[in-house]
C-alpha cells in the first residue's frame, strides 16, 4: 500500500498543482480555490483515493485547564478564537480539563472528546498546563497550539506554536510607573508557584533593582480574588509600611481592594494599587492602573496557528510575542519620595 505522502504527490502530479495544495484540500482548508480543489477531487477519484477518509472533523478544541471557566481573561481569549474559526468555517468545542500539573506524560488522562475516533482536528491550550499534556497530545498526533506564559516544568517554547503575552517587560513598565510617582516600598502580590505570577515577578524585580530598590514579595498559594485579599490582610498585620502593592492580574487586585477598604485604607490616598490583564480596571473604584493585555487578539492569533498546523502540518513551529499596554487610572498617586502618610494611616488601621 502506498504512503499517504506518495499518494499526494500522484494527485498532485495529475492534478498539476503542488503536493502542498492537494495537503490543503484533503484538510478541508477553505481558502483552497474552487477550481483547484474541483481539480484535486477529479485526480483523486480517478486514482481511486478517498481524500476525506482520514479527515478529521471540521472542530477545534479549545481546552482551558486548571481554571475556572468564569475566568474574565479566559473567556476573551475563548471569544476571540471562536470568532477566527467562525470566520474560517470551523466549529470551536470548549473543554474544561483539570489534572495534576505534576503528572507525567503516561498519566494524563486526556478528555474523552480528544480520544475518540471523531476527534477535533486540533487543540488550543489556555489556562495553566504542564509539558505533560504536550507529550500526550503529541503521542495522539493531535496539533496544537499554547499560550506561552502559564506552563508548568521545563519546556522549549521554539518547539510549539505558541502565543505570549510580554508580561515581563508589561511588569517592569507598570513598576516603573510606581518608581516614577515616588513611590520606593512596593510590594509585589502573587502565586510564585503559578509560572504566571512567577514572570510578572520577574518583571517587577528587574525594575526595581534597575532602580537601586530592594523588590518586596507577599506571596499566597491561591488565585484570583481570593490571593489577593488573604496576601493584603497578611500584608497588613505584618507591620510593613509599603505604599503601593503591585498585584499579578487584576482579579487579585479585586481581592486587594477589598481588604485595604475593610481595614479602613483609601486606594490611593493611603496606598497606591496596580493589576495586571486590563479585565477589571475600569470596574473597580477607583479605577485600576494596570497593564492591558489583548486575549481576544491572542485567541484569534491561536485559532490562526491551529489551523495552519492542520493545514500544513510540516511548517516550523511558529511563536508570537503580543504586546501590553500602561494603562494609567486613578488607582495610583504620586508621592514625595520619602512620604510616610501610608505609614501612619496602616498604623491606626492595625
Amino acid at each position: 500500500m502506498q504512503s499517504r505522502k506518495a499518494r499526494l504527490l500522484d494527485i498532485a502530479k495529475l492534478a498539476k498543482v503542488s503536493p502542498a495544495t492537494v495537503s490543503r484540500v484533503a484538510n478541508g482548508n477553505p481558502q483552497v480555490d474552487s477550481q483547484i480543489q474541483s481539480a484535486v477531487y477529479d485526480a483523486a477519484k480517478k486514482l481511486g483515493i478517498d481524500l476525506t477518509r482520514n479527515r478529521k472533523n471540521r472542530t477545534i478544541a479549545f481546552v482551558l485547564g486548571n481554571r475556572d471557566t468564569v475566568n474574565e481573561f479566559q473567556s476573551r481569549i475563548l471569544l476571540g478564537a471562536e470568532g477566527y474559526c467562525a470566520q474560517h468555517e470551523w466549529d470551536l468545542q470548549f473543554i474544561s480539563f483539570r489534572f495534576d500539573l505534576n503528572a507525567p506524560p503516561a498519566n494524563i488522562r486526556l478528555p474523552h472528546a480528544l480520544t475518540r475516533p471523531n476527534r477535533p482536528g486540533g487543540v488550543i491550550l489556555s489556562g495553566t498546563h504542564s509539558v505533560s499534556i504536550f507529550a500526550a497530545l503529541r503521542e495522539r498526533r493531535i496539533p496544537f497550539s499554547v499560550v506561552g506564559n502559564n506552563i508548568v516544568g521545563d519546556w522549549r517554547p521554539e518547539e510549539c506554536d505558541t502565543v505570549y503575552t510580554d508580561d515581563v517587560r508589561g511588569s517592569a513598565e507598570i513598576t516603573r510607573h510606581l518608581i516614577a510617582q515616588g513611590h520606593s516600598a512596593i510590594w509585589y502580590i502573587g502565586n510564585m508557584r503559578l509560572p504566571w505570577f512567577a514572570r510578572c515577578a520577574n518583571g517587577y524585580q528587574e525594575a526595581m533593582k534597575e532602580a537601586g530598590l530592594e523588590p518586596h514579595f507577599r506571596e499566597i498559594h491561591s488565585e484570583d480574588r481570593e490571593l489577593g485579599y488573604l496576601a493584603a490582610k497578611s500584608l497588613l498585620a505584618s507591620g510593613e509600611k509599603p505604599t503601593a502593592l503591585f498585584v499579578g492580574t487584576d482579579q487579585a487586585a479585586s481581592g486587594v481592594y477589598q481588604a485595604l477598604q475593610e481595614s479602613g485604607i483609601r486606594i490611593p490616598e493611603d496606598m497606591s494599587v496596580a493589576g495586571f490583564n486590563d479585565t477589571l480596571g475600569d470596574v473597580l473604584h477607583p479605577g485600576l492602573t494596570t497593564v492591558r493585555e489583548f486575549p481576544k487578539e491572542l485567541g484569534t492569533h491561536l485559532a490562526e496557528f491551529t489551523l495552519r498546523r492542520i493545514q500544513e502540518p510540516d511548517l516550523p513551529p511558529q511563536q508570537l510575542l503580543m504586546p501590553t499596554e500602561l494603562i494609567r487610572r486613578e488607582s495610583v498617586r504620586r508621592i514625595a519620595p520619602a512620604s510616610r502618610s501610608m505609614q501612619s494611616a496602616q498604623t491606626k488601621a492595625l
